[in-house]
């Protein structure tokens, strides 16, 4: 019987047959791990794609005390309009205490130091704290919603320190101690015989106003200005042990005026800057370097007194 060539049960066996004789090799099994080619014709599964290992290194979110709303522009312009100002309200004091106060203007204007000379210059840097502190206030009205004393970083310490209620007198004490060390240190140290600030203070109402602005004023305006202010702005910047070290620097350089001649004293004021930005550093608050620093210029004062009393500067 003879096979129907056209029939499909027929056409089967020879195709077979063909494919066996023409040599055709049967395929072979893909590697393991590596999908048929007619499963996955864009190959997708083969690519490898990055593990977390090999993705970029994960940057450090910047601490809640380093977030502030104000950065180098508004430090640049607190310093031009803080020197303009400064050189005005000296100008101006001096002005009034000529002109209603009946004082020659060589004693106010003059280059000895005097005493109406002593109190414009102690007025004058009273009235710049003052509008310092209500710059800063406006400024950060402008940028935030947010509370200003929390802002201008009188916050609460770092979570898991003690509250600074707690801690106040630690701080006060390790301020006082400060003080000690810088005198003790400060007494190897050559300088002139009369630093401008000796000058400055030979009177009575003069050491009253120094004292008063050295205890109640000082403290708070410089530490919201330094570690407050500055610090962090810096310290997102350039880091934190660049702000700790920049920040203390211009603290101890803006104080060079009255220590003038005495590079040494100038060096110990800077050490005493790191120390306070140290501590606003590491408590995460200008609350802590300010009890710090009360505690410095308290024991300070008190000793210049009874220094001032001993040589009959009564």
């Amino acid at each position: 019987m003879d096979t129907d060539q056209h029939s499909p049960s027929g056409a089967a066996p020879v195709r077979a047959r063909l494919n066996e004789s023409a040599g055709s090799a049967p395929e072979e099994a893909p590697p393991p791990g590596v999908p048929p080619a007619g499963d996955d014709p864009l190959n997708l599964e083969s690519i490898s794609l990055p593990t977390p290992s090999s993705a970029a290194p994960h940057r450090p979110a910047t601490p809640d005390d380093l977030r502030v709303p104000w950065g180098w522009i508004d430090v640049l312009m607190f310093v031009v309009l803080g020197v303009v100002a400064g050189a005005i309200i000296t100008w101006g004091l001096g002005w009034i205490a000529v002109r209603f106060f009946g004082l020659r203007a060589s004693e106010v204007f003059g280059e000895n130091m005097t005493t109406p000379k002593s109190i414009v210059a102690l007025a004058s840097q009273a009235v710049w704290d003052i509008g310092a502190m209500l710059f800063l206030y406006l400024l950060l009205v402008t940028k935030s919603s947010a509370p200003f004393w929390p802002s201008i970083g009188w916050r609460e310490v770092r979570p898991g320190m003690r509250p600074i209620r707690d801690s106040a007198l630690q701080f006060l004490a390790g301020g006082a101690l400060l003080a000690l060390v810088v005198t003790f240190v400060g007494g190897f140290l050559s300088t002139k015989e009369t630093l401008p600030i000796e000058e400055m203070l030979k009177a009575r109402v003069s050491i009253l106003l120094f004292g008063i602005m050295g205890v109640a004023l000082a403290p708070f305006v410089e530490e919201t200005i330094f570690r407050g202010f500055l610090y962090p702005v810096i310290a997102r910047s350039l880091g934190v042990a660049a702000g700790i070290g920049i920040t203390g620097t211009l603290f101890g350089l803006l104080h060079a005026v009255q220590l003038w001649g005495g590079w040494g004293q100038i060096a110990l004021l800077i050490m005493v800057g790191i120390v306070l930005t140290s501590v606003r550093a590491r408590t995460g608050t200008a609350a802590a370097s300010f009890f710090v620093h009360l505690g410095y210029n308290g024991l300070q004062l008190a000793g210049y007194l009874v220094y001032m009393i001993g040589r009959g500067h009564h």
